[in-house]
């Protein structure tokens, strides 16, 4: 019974460990285009555009667009602590702007500086 319990928390731990994927639609960025890094976040939460829900924006060169070809759950929990809807992240992009919106070829989100230097070495 307990070797049933300990597979079972293995199962669920390694299932977690795997759980947040990246999007495959824009994960490989094209070698012939340009790459940027913009901020993106919600923008209805954090660009203040108009909307009807929680969806990814990115804001280039000062102006938020709202974002198709990959969503704001594709890349984690947009309610957490870091998440699009509480915080401006950066991420690196290709696509185009079409119809007051940028149409994305490849998204890669940017790891947060601030994470890295509070799991850095810490001075006593």
């Amino acid at each position: 019974m307990r070797s049933f319990f300990s597979s079972i928390v293995c199962l669920l731990f390694i299932s977690s460990a795997f759980g947040q994927k990246s999007d495959p639609k824009v994960s490989t960025p094209d070698p012939n285009k340009k790459v940027q890094v913009v901020e993106t976040a919600c923008g209805e939460c954090q660009f203040k555009l108009a909307g009807k829900g929680c969806d990814l924006a990115v804001r280039i060169d000062g102006k938020a667009y709202f974002v198709d070809g990959t969503d704001i759950d594709s890349h984690g929990d947009a309610h957490a602590e870091d998440g699009f809807c509480k915080a401006v992240r950066k991420a690196e992009v290709q696509g185009n702007l079409a119809n007051n919106r940028f149409k994305v070829t490849y998204f890669k989100l940017l790891k947060d500086p601030e994470k890295k230097e509070a799991t850095g070495d810490k001075k006593d």
